[in-house]
C-alpha cells in the first residue's frame, strides 16, 4: 500500500495521527480538529487556548526575506489561531533550526520583530530552543486564554447562520499580506465577548478551504454569494469577481483558493443579523462582509451569482504534502 504523505495529504495524515493513543486528556474541553486545544487552567476560571505553528524556509517564506518580516509572521500565526477562537495572547516559545553558516543577525532580527508583536498585545516569548539543521525554520508554540467554556470553536454554527469575513482575500504573496498581515485578535475577542459569533476559523489555507472545516465540524452545507466575496485590489485590477484575470483565473478563485490572508471567516445567528453590521462599524473600521448563509447540505458548498444563479466553481485550497500544492512565500 502506497501510504507516503503526498498521497495522502496533511488532513488525512492529522486524521490519523490525532487518532492514535493519547489523544485525550483531563481537562481538554477541544482537542485536535480545531484552531488551538482548549484546556481548563488550573483555576477553572479561564480556559488556555494551545497552538502551535511552524514557518520555514522555501515553505512558508523565501530565501533572502527580510528576518523581521519572518518573526511577524512566526507569531502572527500564532495570533491568528488565538484570535480565531476570541482569545487574549499570553505567552510564546519558539524553537529554531538553521544552518552554522547563518549570521547571528538574522536570529537577532527574527526574535525582535517576535517579541514587538507579541508585546503589542500584551503577550511575552518565555522560552524556546535553538538546534543546527539544514535550513531556517522556526517553530513556534502559544498560549493564549478566554473565560471558562467561552471559545469560538468551529462546531457551533447551524443551518441558515450569515457567513462573514474580515477583510479582503486573495493574492496575498502578490502584496505580502502573507508576511505582513495583523491577526486580528481585538476582533476575535469583541466577536465572543459580545456573543456575535456562531463558529469562528482564521483563514490561512483559503477560503473555501477553511469554510469547509467549519461545514465538517458543524455538520452543515453554505451557498456563498460570488460578486458578494470581497477580492484584494492586487488581483482583481478593477475586474468583476468573475472576470477573468491575465493569469486565467477568476478573482473569486483567487480568493477562495490563495490562502494566508489571515482574516477571520466567522458565522452570525440570523436573529442577530439586523443588528451586526452596525454594531460592528461603531467598533471598527476593518472591512467586514456578509458573504453568504448556511444550509443543511452537509458538507456542500454552492456558489451563486447576483441573481442567485448556481456557478461551476472546482478547485482546490493549500495543503501541505499534496504534490503540485507546494507554497512558498
Amino acid at each position: 500500500m502506497d501510504e507516503r504523505l503526498e498521497r495522502l495529504g496533511e488532513r488525512e495524515v492529522i486524521r490519523r495521527l490525532t487518532a492514535l493513543p493519547g489523544g485525550e486528556a483531563g481537562g481538554m474541553r477541544t482537542g485536535p480538529g480545531d484552531d488551538c486545544a482548549v484546556v481548563e487552567s488550573p483555576g477553572r476560571a479561564e480556559d488556555w487556548l494551545l497552538t502551535s505553528d511552524p514557518v520555514i524556509e522555501g515553505v512558508h517564506f523565501l530565501p533572502g526575506t527580510e528576518a523581521e518580516r519572518i518573526g511577524h509572521k512566526l507569531v502572527g500565526r500564532l495570533f491568528s489561531d488565538i484570535a480565531a477562537m476570541g482569545g487574549e495572547p499570553l505567552w510564546v516559545l519558539i524553537d529554531v533550526a538553521a544552518p552554522g553558516e547563518t549570521q547571528f543577525g538574522v536570529l537577532e532580527g527574527i526574535y525582535r520583530a517576535a517579541g514587538d508583536l507579541a508585546e503589542k498585545y500584551g503577550a511575552g516569548i518565555v522560552g524556546g530552543d535553538t538546534s543546527a539543521g539544514e535550513r531556517l525554520a522556526l517553530h513556534g508554540f502559544a498560549v493564549g486564554r478566554v473565560p471558562a467554556g467561552t471559545a469560538l470553536t468551529r462546531a457551533g454554527a447551524r443551518a441558515g447562520d450569515r457567513i462573514y469575513v474580515t477583510g479582503e482575500l486573495g493574492g496575498s504573496l502578490q502584496s505580502g499580506r502573507h508576511l505582513d498581515f495583523e491577526p486580528r485578535i481585538a476582533e476575535g475577542i469583541w466577536l465572543r465577548s459580545e456573543g456575535w459569533a456562531s463558529s469562528a476559523i482564521d483563514i490561512s489555507d483559503g477560503l473555501a478551504g477553511d469554510l469547509a472545516h467549519i461545514l465538517e465540524s458543524s455538520g452543515v452545507g453554505a451557498v456563498l454569494d460570488a460578486a458578494a466575496v470581497p477580492v484584494s485590489a492586487v488581483v482583481s485590477e478593477g475586474r468583476g469577481n468573475l472576470e477573468r484575470c491575465a493569469d486565467g483565473l477568476l478573482p473569486l478563485e483567487h480568493a477562495l483558493f490563495d490562502g494566508e490572508d489571515f482574516e477571520l471567516l466567522f458565522t452570525v445567528h440570523p436573529e442577530r443579523e439586523r443588528f451586526f453590521i452596525s454594531a460592528w462599524q461603531n467598533v471598527f473600521d476593518l472591512r467586514c462582509t456578509c458573504i453568504g448563509y448556511l444550509t443543511k447540505k452537509a458538507r456542500v458548498i454552492e456558489y451563486v451569482d447576483e441573481v442567485g444563479r448556481a456557478l461551476n466553481i472546482r478547485g482546490e485550497s493549500h495543503e501541505h504534502f499534496r504534490k503540485g500544492r507546494a507554497r512558498t512565500g
